[in-house]
């Protein structure tokens, strides 16, 4: 596809479209995160299984995939070039991410996860640096929405609650996006190895926490166990994947990598749909609506008129720890990627 032809902005426009598609479809997976963790939570299971299961359950399904894509030694090559590096922000992306999510879905309903998860697209703009004021100003309205969306559920929690779920939920929205784009276009791994490497880096976390959980809880009951590899697959492989390969398309381009990573506001409606159907709750009122209809704005907005963002993004503070560009191959158009 050539960005070039057509009207200004429209090759843009065209380019942006399939990304900001991935990461709908990531959201929407991503959502059974949400539904299944409140829902072991409630019926009694660890958080330390529930977290540590996701990931060392992905690490088969995914060693296969790359192996089949043939992508498995430039993810080995890799992971022995920068072992450390791998290793420290594998934890901080996936750890620190994962872990303070499961133990605050004690505390909270996925809804309240879900929306205050929602932060991770303003933390994820300005970890990025430079980045245009309307997809700035967008990205708030997501959030405004998503803040609108959830008045009605915060009635009667009371503070202790609220903060149990907001501070974990907080430095998960940190540290998602700051693991994620220190590793982005690392050595060249495209989405799908870069989720495999992350996971593999992030296993010394998960195998502590799987150790703990064995010595204090013993080992975890079979409904657990398979909602987990449910969540492994859904949002930890489709999810994960199709979120990396979205922002891998438009890693050069910081305003479409905001619009991208906005894109995770669908969480919410998914959330909400996925947890009426699992415990019944009741149906948003009217501003719950309107929340959701800013929401779903927003996201329009992001997908019909991302910024002028052809030029490369600028030298940022977390792009300093990356690479120097000539690790890196110069992206090839959209449509000639693999898939």
């Amino acid at each position: 596809m050539n960005d070039t032809k057509g009207p200004k902005g429209a090759g843009v426009h065209r380019s942006t479209a399939l990304p900001m598609a991935l990461g709908v479809v990531a959201a929407g997976c991503f959502a059974t995160s949400f539904v299944l963790n409140r829902q072991m939570s409630v019926a009694g299971g660890s958080w330390l299984w529930t977290a540590s299961l996701r990931y060392l359950f992905m690490l088969p399904p995914l060693v296969l995939i790359v192996w089949i894509r043939g992508g498995l030694p430039g993810v080995v090559r890799s992971l022995r070039a920068r072992p450390w590096s791998w290793l420290g922000w594998s934890t901080v992306g996936f750890g620190l991410f994962y872990a303070p999510m499961t133990w605050a879905s004690r505390a909270g309903a996925g809804w309240l996860l879900a929306a205050t998860w929602q932060l991770v697209i303003v933390a994820g703009i300005l970890i990025g640096g430079r980045v245009p004021r309307r997809t700035l100003a967008v990205s708030l309205l997501i959030v405004a929405g998503v803040a609108l969306a959830q008045t009605q559920n915060a009635h009667g929690m009371d503070a202790g609650t609220v903060a149990r779920v907001v501070v974990p939920v907080l430095v998960a929205a940190v540290a998602y996006p700051l693991g994620n784009r220190r590793l982005l276009g690392r050595d060249g791994l495209d989405g799908v190895q870069r989720t495999l490497a992350m996971t593999v880096g992030s296993l010394p976390l998960w195998v502590v926490l799987a150790g703990t959980a064995g010595v204090r809880v013993g080992a975890p009951g079979r409904d657990q166990v398979v909602q987990c590899l449910i969540v492994a697959l859904v949002s930890g492989v489709v999810a994960t994947t199709l979120f990396f390969r979205a922002t891998d398309l438009v890693r050069d381009r910081p305003a479409a990598l905001g619009a991208v990573e906005a894109t995770q506001a669908a969480e919410v409606p998914f959330t909400l749909a996925g947890e009426a159907l699992v415990t019944g709750i009741s149906a948003p009122a009217p501003t719950g609506w309107t929340g959701l209809a800013l929401i779903v704005g927003g996201l329009c907005l992001h997908a019909l008129h991302p910024s002028r963002d052809q030029d490369p993004a600028p030298a940022t503070a977390w792009a300093s720890a990356t690479p120097t560009r000539p690790e890196v191959p110069a992206p090839r158009p959209p449509s000639t990627r693999t898939p």
